[in-house]
């Protein structure tokens, strides 16, 4: 069972277009909506994959009255915490080339009562998950501190968690000792503040993440690959990939895989790769069913090609 959580969720609209053109009319080939924010999409890869899965997320108007009615069309019991203000929509663009243009709405203020009324609903819905996943920006009205308090909160009883935030919501974090935390090139860079140029950069910012409180890391190289560095070691993943249709949500596909797997070791690494493989080669923001998955393309390793130099280095 994983209990996601996502303070800040979306409807996702995604629009395929034959070019991108500014200040012209254009006509979409394809379009789809999906529930969206990271751990929403966490629990949508979860539930694709035949596992138990609930998502906590505060929910407003008509567009979270539509994102709680397409959890449950995907089989994911959506566990709505009331709120005054609006469900954000987000938009997505998408190329014949892969390019993606994504408009991000700043989504709804939150409350001090209704962010304790998020996590109180968190502590009741946990007691039998396996793991709790905290995946998102936060949205105004939580301070950058919240997302410790979640933390610390789900150790005091006994839950197993995993954070996949950025900037100082992570370093926060850090101090309550996550068990698992996700940033992909860019945001490892934030963290350490520095730029990261190759694969061996990246493994020395997560090592340092690690001696600041995070039990491991599971860090998202794009292209390049995944890492994952734990007590028992260091890990290098990759597997080729035909063709890219749109990488929104692959890193929230890769986390789900990985804590299916049981969220630690070489094989949960190669189930992540797996699914975020999978997910770039589909539209939108879907997430990939067992079917897409093809673990037989996974390479993982412990000699991690530190001289690698990133596809995107990140700033």
């Amino acid at each position: 069972m994983i209990l996601t959580v996502t303070p800040n969720p979306s409807l996702d609209r995604t629009y395929e277009l034959p070019g991108l053109s500014r200040g012209a009319v254009l006509r979409a080939t394809s379009d789809r909506v999906d529930p969206g924010g990271k751990g929403v999409n966490v629990s949508r890869a979860v539930a694709a994959a035949g596992h138990r899965t609930a998502a906590v997320a505060p929910l407003g108007g008509p567009e979270g009255a539509l994102l709680a009615r397409l959890l449950g069309e995907h089989g994911i019991e959506a566990v709505g915490v009331p709120i005054d203000g609006s469900t954000r929509v987000n938009i997505t663009l998408v190329e014949p080339d892969g390019t993606l243009t994504k408009v991000n709405a700043a989504g709804p203020e939150i409350t001090s009562a209704e962010a304790e009324r998020l996590l109180d609903t968190v502590r009741t819905r946990s007691a039998d998950a396996d793991w709790i996943a905290c995946c998102g920006s936060l949205p105004r009205g939580l301070p950058p501190e919240w997302y410790a308090e979640l933390v610390a909160r789900s150790h005091r009883a006994g839950t197993r968690i995993a954070l996949d935030t950025s900037g100082e919501a992570l370093v926060a974090a850090l101090r309550e000792r996550p068990d698992v935390i996700k940033p992909n090139a860019e945001e490892l860079a934030e963290a350490v503040g520095r730029p990261l140029s190759t694969v061996g950069d990246a493994l020395k910012a997560a090592q340092e993440l690690c001696e600041l409180g995070a039990r491991s890391v599971l860090a998202s190289l794009g292209a390049d690959g995944q890492l994952l560095v734990e007590s028992s070691g260091a890990y290098f993943g990759c597997a080729p990939v035909a063709s890219v249709r749109s990488n929104v949500g692959a890193g929230d596909a890769s986390l789900a895989g990985f804590l299916a797997a049981d969220g630690t070791g070489p094989s949960a690494l190669a189930a992540a790769v797996a699914h975020g493989a999978a997910a770039v080669q589909l539209p939108g923001s879907a997430m990939p069913a067992p079917a897409d998955l093809d673990l037989s393309a996974v390479v993982t390793t412990a000699d991690i090609p530190v001289d690698l130099p990133l596809t995107e280095p990140a700033p």
